[in-house]
């Protein structure tokens, strides 16, 4: 397995925020994170879940979705279907380019720019949200491979490991998890 897409070097795109919860959040010039929190100022921050759906059902539970990171080639692959996404859109607080997120193991460590770390956690799971935003495209992120498994195209989750500033630009290095590596599944 090969982290990165088309011999690319990894880079950061954009970077989002949103003190609210708001499906799409507003791109920033960047973002802080703080180790262990999430994005500073952003409403998925925390140590405990912060997604509307999960506190409901149990608001005690690690939050395994304090950085939702998403790959910028998802939005040419929606285009060849008619659908115009631009980073933050799809909820992400940082775009990608040039790694291949959907295929990183659990706990691949993505060093984000000089200083900041996150480790991966799982994919995330588009939802009903995304046909809110745009009709038709939850199928167009959501569907089946070749042998029948659901593909999940909205990106991957992670916590903060070590802080620090993130810019567009910023370069990104993978490092993958020693031992035997899990594949990713929804958290």
């Amino acid at each position: 397995m090969t982290p990165n897409r088309e011999d690319e070097q990894p880079t950061v795109v954009a970077v989002s925020r949103d003190p609210d919860h708001h499906f799409t959040k507003p791109v920033v010039d960047a973002v802080v994170l703080v180790e262990g929190w999430g994005i500073e100022g952003d409403a998925h921050a925390g140590t405990t879940v912060q997604h509307r759906s999960r506190v409901a059902r149990d608001p005690s539970q690690p939050n395994l979705r304090q950085v939702h990171l998403l790959h910028a080639e998802v939005f040419d692959e929606v285009a060849d279907a008619g659908f115009a996404v631009a980073p933050g859109q799809m909820g992400e607080n940082v775009t990608t380019r040039g790694v291949d997120l959907l295929g990183l193991p659990t706990g691949t460590l993505l060093h984000l720019g000089d200083e900041a770390c996150v480790r991966v956690t799982g994919l995330r799971n588009p939802c009903q949200q995304i046909n809110d935003f745009e009709p038709g495209l939850l199928r167009a992120v959501l569907g089946r491979a070749e042998d029948g498994t659901v593909e999940r195209k909205g990106g991957v989750m992670s916590v903060v490991v070590t802080g620090g500033v993130v810019r567009p630009g910023d370069r990104i290095r993978v490092q993958l998890p020693a031992g035997e590596q899990q594949p990713l599944s929804p958290v």
